[in-house]
């Protein structure tokens, strides 16, 4: 692995630890870094969310994570363009509702301006 595959490889693993984080403390100007104008995320009920509307839920208060514990991560680059596969628990209230589930995120990001951006994002629902 070239050192500027290595550094890439590290930047993407930050950026998704980064990700995580503002998912948990709701931090809407950090997601607003993170994701792509273009981004298209599909939740595990199927529904897509443009990043406008993904960062509303956030906003409002409608999606609040109280909790998101990764427990796997894989990381893939080649070129500009990264996925993370990521297994976490995640807990907190949707629309009132409190919620706990296990959670496949997989996540395309592409790397400009030295710094990534998720482009796409899908999560499944992974049986306990």
């Amino acid at each position: 692995m070239s050192t500027e595959h290595a550094a890439l490889v590290a930047a993407l693993e930050e950026a998704e630890q980064r990700l995580q984080s503002a998912v948990r403390a709701g931090d809407v100007e950090a997601l607003d870094l993170l994701l792509d104008d273009r981004v298209v995320y599909t939740g595990p009920d199927g529904r897509s969310l443009t990043k406008e509307e993904d960062l509303a839920t956030h906003r409002s208060g409608t999606l609040v994570v109280e909790v998101l514990d990764q427990q796997d991560l894989e990381v893939t680059v080649v070129g500009t363009t990264g996925v993370t596969r990521v297994l976490v628990a995640v807990q907190g209230t949707a629309g009132g509702q409190p919620f706990a589930a296990r959670l496949r995120y997989t996540r395309t990001w592409v790397h400009a301006d030295d710094s990534w951006r998720v482009l796409a994002a899908h999560a499944g629902a992974v049986p306990s």
